[in-house]
């Protein structure tokens, strides 16, 4: 076995070739371009030769070894394991999502990233050193050891598997939306075709081949995310850096937006939705009724094209609108309240970029700095208890190498974090100043080509054959990826963006799937089902479970859910409702025990769960039955407290843990006697 210094030396070397083979790749393609090869190969190119590099990294690092498999035997250097741990971090909502919603959300947006980076903090200082010196494979290995059985092992499980659930079918999602784009297949076909770059990642070597594969993604990601906005940035302002000069572009884009929000032709286009969301209304209140009208209405404009002889494209298009209408009332109700919803949204210009918790009255204000508060809590104790992150401080060789690890984490990840926000001022300056006040028929091919994968909606309400700004839709997670395209860059430039949000999205899929089947198969099977299981028997049940829950996640994706980021949202609030408080009050507090852990996590786990059935419209919900108006993204802020406070309360009624578990408690938590004194003499 390698020692820890020569395989850093040897890693390096590996890395340092890979990076000039993907630098080459990259101008070859440039080159290709200017000669006249086809956007659709470039694209195709880019995905698959990345795809076949992770594969090749997958087989070179199958094991058989479980301890390879499970932690990747624990040898992964500090710097390595910082960049693995930060593209599983990198997931498609990072990379695909948070430039579209900061977009959209401008200041309010800020919660993601001051969220997300603060979580960081709290797991160097709370979680990563004492999980590595617990040592082990899994989280829920940590829960049945210091809370005594299996109880709290198995809710571990079932809490990690929900929040890994969710959160792998919003990469999946993501890779789905870039295949549909840049290969040219459906969405629902390229869900499984990405699931096949996900499995080829992770099903052979498990940890190992995942671990060097991310570095290898982290690597591609990260240049994918500079290199569009940094031309942008030069186009725009003249210099290539543009976490340092979108700050000028956003006084710009103050002005700007005065201008267009008091523009008049603009006004009248909201006044126009404003009526449309009228209609809706009337409508909604006039079922059954209404539908029977609207159908009868529609079957007779059929007929007369059909008896006017109209063109077959028309017919088609009347002949399609019968067919979409509502068969029910009660389909009728969902469908037009959600038209007239987004109406509703039209009718009013999107607040200013820089406006900090926007409200049309103080208390619209206060609802919005509640919201951007509990959204920052939820991520930041969400990150601390994410399973997929933590699993990667169980790696590296040293509980010293654990801290340096979170801290290359943060480095990295601040390198994306910190250009986000001027993703989303760039991107938004060229939509204002080059898109809105086009004339509609001489629109980009782009608009079309993401039109077609249902990403950009435009709709000449007024038809003046003029483009306003509240008749374009822009999906947010399509925002990062039209970029390049949005700017008149070369498409090798879009091809790179896709690579890297294909590398983003594999990367963090990898790493959930691998902390599902290690749940079910480790945590379920070999530590409660089967603890006489042979090696080679627990890979195969480790293996066979990461295909399943990979192919019913690609299916359930497919179905395209929601919104990526707010499905991501999710899953850090059932993280931290679930782990958050077990984990610190089982490291920091020795009188937590099986009882009060056990009962803390279903308490916070169910007021969240209850919560967002209470207010997400997928389940029937509605925001007026929300607490302090918290919106259903951020419900774990009511779980997390939930958990800690009957977790003390249910440890203070019932026996305290046993003498070995606080003994546990103590060996995680304090320094190892012997280096304490080999520090006193050397001191």
């Amino acid at each position: 076995m390698s020692s820890p210094a020569s395989l850093s030396r040897r890693v390096w070397r590996y890395y340092l070739f890979y990076a000039a083979g993907f630098f080459s790749l990259v101008a070859m393609l440039a080159v290709a371009e200017q000669f006249g090869l086809a956007p659709r190969w470039i694209g195709q190119i880019f995905l698959f030769a990345t795809i076949a590099i992770y594969a090749a990294i997958g087989v070179m690092s199958r094991t058989s070894d479980v301890s390879e498999y499970y932690v990747a035997g624990r040898r992964v250097p500090a710097l390595f394991n910082g960049m693995a741990t930060a593209a599983d971090w990198m997931s498609a909502a990072s990379f695909i999502g948070l430039a579209g919603t900061l977009y959209y959300a401008g200041f309010e947006g800020l919660a993601f990233v001051t969220g997300w980076t603060g979580g960081y903090v709290l797991v160097a200082l709370l979680l990563a050193p004492f999980l590595r010196k617990f040592g082990q494979f899994t989280i829920p290995d940590f829960l049945g050891a210091r809370y005594e059985g299996h109880f709290a092992r198995v809710v571990g499980v079932f809490a990690g598997v929900l929040a890994s659930f969710v959160y792998v079918v919003a990469q999946i999602y993501g890779v789905g939306l870039i295949t549909s784009r840049f290969i040219g297949i459906e969405f629902e076909i390229g869900v499984f075709v990405g699931l096949a770059g996900i499995l080829v990642c992770s099903f052979l070597g498990g940890m190992r081949a995942v671990t060097w594969t991310q570095v290898a993604q982290y690597l591609i990601l990260i240049v994918a995310y500079l290199v569009p906005v940094g031309i942008l940035s030069y186009k725009v302002t003249g210099v290539p850096l543009p976490q340092l000069t979108y700050g000028k572009v956003l006084q710009d884009l103050g002005v700007k937006e005065l201008e267009l929000f008091s523009e008049p032709r603009e006004n009248a286009v909201r006044v126009q939705y404003r009526h449309r969301a009228e209609e809706y209304a009337r409508k909604i209140a006039d079922l059954p009724d209404s539908l029977a009208a609207e159908r009868m209405a529609q079957v007779q404009r059929v007929n007369e094209l059909r008896t006017q002889g109209a063109a077959a494209r028309d017919i088609s298009v009347a002949e399609r609108q019968l067919r979409d209408l509502p068969r029910t009332a009660d389909e009728a109700r969902v469908k037009w309240e959600r038209a007239r919803q987004d109406s509703l949204s039209r009718t009013v210009p999107p607040p200013p970029h820089a406006e900090a918790h926007p409200g049309a009255d103080q208390a619209a204000r206060d609802s919005a700095r509640r919201n951007f508060l509990a959204l920052t809590f939820v991520l930041m104790v969400g990150t601390a208890a994410l399973p997929h992150i933590l699993m990667r401080y169980y790696t590296t060789p040293t509980v010293r190498e654990a801290r340096r690890s979170v801290f290359w984490s943060l480095f990295f990840i601040f390198l994306l974090y910190v250009t986000a926000p001027a993703y989303a001022v760039f991107a938004k300056w060229e939509v204002y100043s080059s898109l809105v006040g086009s004339n509609i028929a001489t629109l980009p091919h782009w608009v079309a080509s993401w039109g077609k994968v249902g990403l950009v909606k435009i709709e000449d309400i007024n038809g003046d054959g003029i483009l306003q700004l509240a008749e374009l839709t822009i999906n947010s997670d399509a925002i990062l990826l039209l970029v390049p395209e949005l700017a008149g860059l070369p498409y090798v430039v879009s091809g790179l963006v896709a690579a890297g949000g294909l590398a983003a999205a594999l990367s963090t899929a990898d790493g959930l799937l691998l902390t599902i089947s290690h749940a079910l198969s480790h945590d379920l099977y070999y530590k409660i089902i089967n603890p006489e299981a042979s090696t080679q028997r627990r890979l195969v049940i480790t293996k066979s479970q990461l295909l399943v829950v990979a192919v019913v996640a690609a299916w359930v994706a497919s179905l395209r859910p929601d919104s990526i980021l707010f499905m991501v949202g999710l899953a850090f609030s059932i993280a931290a409702s679930a782990f958050f408080p077990a984990l610190v009050l089982g490291i920091f507090w020795k009188r937590a025990n099986k009882w009060g852990a056990v009962t803390g996590m279903i308490a916070g786990l169910g007021v969240t769960l209850y919560y967002i059935v209470r207010t997400h419209p997928f389940f029937g919900g509605s925001m007026a039955d929300a607490w302090l108006d918290i919106h259903p993204i951020s419900c774990g802020v009511f779980g997390v407290p939930a958990g800690f406070v009957v977790i003390a309360v249910v440890s203070l009624l019932t026996p305290p843990p046993s003498a070995e578990v606080q003994a546990l408690v103590d060996d995680v938590r304090l320094p190892d006697p012997a280096k304490k004194r080999k520090q006193a003499l050397t001191s």
